[in-house]
């Protein structure tokens, strides 16, 4: 005889059916057992404490349990690919493969996805510059009892460009809390390594109350710092905690606490450490089931030390705005942020004002089209700091339009635009601006697990 744990049938236990994915931004868990009155009940995870980003896709194409893979090939043509490295921009042509497998299943507690895609790009003038290209990502949700839910996330990518991929509109991920520390220079061709991993847990205590933590963990190397002359590598580390009480169906708000910790390794040594502390009231909207609207503003603390001078710290307003729509043939994200932070390839700490935009749209039965854009404008707050760098602003965009040949071949054509002024960084003061617009076929296929 054997005893078999057993799980109370309380309408406000949270089941495993986190949200339609608008509403919640970490990846949705269906459990099919669940009923409507506990689905209901569940409290979501508010985009201002998500370490998620937005979803990009609609909802006509949200299916779990398959294996998916393809193939795409890439041709596109770049005005500026050795950026600040030569006096005058040098164009080229590039030729990419991208081979993709990814796995998504979901059980009545857990929901993961692992998805993999190396590349291999090619160039007709500078085949110094040819590249492997590996893309990695797993997201991991499981619920560990009724109440409690466990969530990991992690990205891994090797590549000698950061816009070179496969989906131009969906390269750039719209998030509702702070930006954290992001590639703040882009170096048109450099050889780059970047992991972004995120754990968060978050337990539901009452009908509607619920309490959370997560960490994050970022790292940028540049493999050859001769590509990147006045760049250099990062890491950071920083964890948060928050409370959110829902006042209605549709009402959320909340407070959380957030730290940072950012080094830059100029010549290889430490001689750059940025600490964080931000203490933010956040308030959520959900007009409706697919959409959310999202504040939150605070104090934030920030400690910069830069060997071998004297520490500089001081207080400054953090705030942050974003929306997410995702319906049957459209998808919508936008986000503001203001914050302190560093890294990102430059050397010291900054007023960071960032925004992102991502719209995607389904025109017709085989017709595809979506834009992106992001802007950052970034001022140190450490102007004495000799080292410091005084900071610049970059604006890029991409759009392109897709069209279906068949069941399981399409077509998309795409144009890249970046812009960016930072004084001091040869990598790209003698080239600031890139095109690039690429023309790509893919093919790809879906097979459902256990049928």
């Amino acid at each position: 005889m054997a005893g078999v744990p057993l799980w109370s049938q309380v309408n406000n236990a949270p089941t495993a059916n986190t949200v339609p994915p608008s509403t919640d931004n970490a990846t949705a868990v269906t459990d099919n057992t669940a009923t409507p009155a506990t689905v209901e009940d569940r409290m979501q995870v508010p985009p201002p404490v998500s370490g998620a980003a937005y979803p990009s896709t609609y909802t006509a194409q949200e299916r779990s349990n398959y294996l998916r893979g393809g193939l795409t090939f890439t041709t596109a043509y770049s005005d500026n690919v050795l950026g600040g490295i030569t006096a005058n921009p040098v164009s080229d042509v590039s030729y990419s493969i991208f081979p993709n497998i990814a796995l998504d299943e979901t059980t009545s507690r857990l929901h993961w996805v692992l998805s993999y895609s190396p590349g291999f790009t090619f160039y007709q003038r500078v085949s110094s510059r040819n590249q492997e290209n590996q893309n990695v990502s797993i997201n991991f949700t499981y619920r560990l009892s009724p109440h409690v839910t466990l969530s990991l996330r992690d990205t891994f990518q090797k590549s000698s460009s950061v816009l070179d991929q496969p989906d131009l509109a969906s390269a750039g991920a719209v998030t509702g809390g702070l930006q954290g520390v992001g590639i703040a220079v882009v170096a048109p061709l450099a050889d780059q390594l970047n992991n972004n991993g995120s754990p968060e847990i978050t337990y539901q205590f009452s009908a509607n109350g619920m309490i959370g933590a997560s960490g994050t963990f970022t790292n940028l190397h540049y493999s050859n710092s001769t590509q990147v002359p006045g760049l250099f590598d990062s890491s950071s580390q920083g964890g948060s905690a928050f409370y959110s009480h829902r006042l209605s169906k549709k009402h959320y708000i909340g407070a959380s606490y957030q730290y940072q910790r950012i080094l830059t390794y100029p010549n290889g040594a430490s001689q750059d450490e940025t600490q964080t502390h931000a203490v933010l009231g956040f308030y959520t909207f959900y007009p409706q089931p697919t959409l959310s609207l999202s504040v939150s503003a605070g104090p934030q603390h920030y400690d910069v030390e830069q060997a071998p001078l004297s520490a500089a710290q001081s207080w400054s307003p953090a705030a942050t705005a974003s929306m997410g729509w995702q319906a049957r043939h459209t998808n919508l994200a936008a986000s503001y942020s203001r914050m302190v932070s560093g890294g990102g390839g430059l050397l010291g700490a900054f007023h960071s004002n960032t925004a992102n935009l991502s719209v995607r749209q389904q025109l017709s039965k085989n017709w595809n089209a979506g834009v992106s854009g992001a802007y950052a404008i970034n001022k140190t707050v450490t102007p004495l700091f000799f080292l410091s760098n005084p900071g610049g602003h970059s604006i890029s965009g991409s759009a392109s339009i897709q069209r279906t040949l068949g069941q399981h071949l399409s077509a998309t054509a795409g144009y890249t635009r970046l812009h960016q002024s930072y004084s001091g960084i040869a990598a790209i003061s003698t080239a600031p601006d890139t095109n690039m617009e690429s023309v790509s076929i893919s093919y790809q296929f879906a097979r459902p697990l256990g049928r």
